[in-house]
């Protein structure tokens, strides 16, 4: 049976902790944030916790993390 493959954008996005939680980014902050307020912009910065009901999603995408 060949190695299977991580899925490289799910590499990009997603760090698996050690408790096996998954981490990620937050959006909305890329462009277009002249409209956006000073608060809602610094409450979107750090990282955030994917809902539990998409982890095993994002586990089976990052076989070896």
């Amino acid at each position: 049976m060949p190695k299977m493959k991580t899925k490289s954008g799910a590499a990009k996005r997603f760090k698996i902790r050690a408790g096996g939680s998954v981490k990620r980014g937050q959006a909305f902050k890329r462009h277009i944030l002249t409209k956006k307020t000073t608060k809602s912009k610094r409450q979107l910065r750090g990282m955030t916790a994917v809902h539990s009901t998409d982890t095993d999603r994002i586990r089976a995408m990052m076989p070896y993390a």
